[in-house]
């Protein structure tokens, strides 16, 4: 099938599949015109991608991910290891952002928002206010 037709199977646009091609992440074959020529498994491979990206995998890590996909001698603890590692990452960056949600309250309830120029936000962005 067409670039085209890869395309609405898969989910993905065409400009996305050319990237994940560039960069390795898929070989289409190519009929005899020079054109791609995409199967049914480069659309099965490109919906893992699209599913990978989505849950946050970085392209190395899709890398990684659909190699075990096509390796059927795997061991799971090496997919597990790396969706801990992701998921890791995940709360990780979940607290960081609670931690900046903390501190972004903190500042905006106790400004006054009024016609006064004091401000404690603008104080705690200049790091001469009292931040906690």
């Amino acid at each position: 099938m067409n670039i085209g037709n890869a395309s609405e199977k898969s989910g993905l646009p065409a400009k996305t599949i050319r990237y994940y091609e560039e960069i390795g992440l898929l070989k289409a074959d190519r009929a005899g015109n020079g054109y791609r020529d995409y199967s049914m498994s480069d659309v099965h491979r490109l919906r893992f991608l699209q599913r990978s990206r989505s849950l946050g995998f970085s392209v190395e890590e899709c890398r990684q991910l659909l190699s075990l996909y096509g390796d059927k001698e795997r061991e799971s603890a090496d997919v597990k290891a790396i969706a801990q590692t992701k998921l890791a990452e995940i709360d990780r960056k979940i607290a960081e952002l609670a931690s900046l949600r903390d501190l972004l309250s903190h500042l905006v309830h106790n400004c006054n928002g009024d016609e006064r120029p004091d401000c404690p936000i603008i104080d705690g962005l200049a790091g001469s206010g009292t931040v906690q």
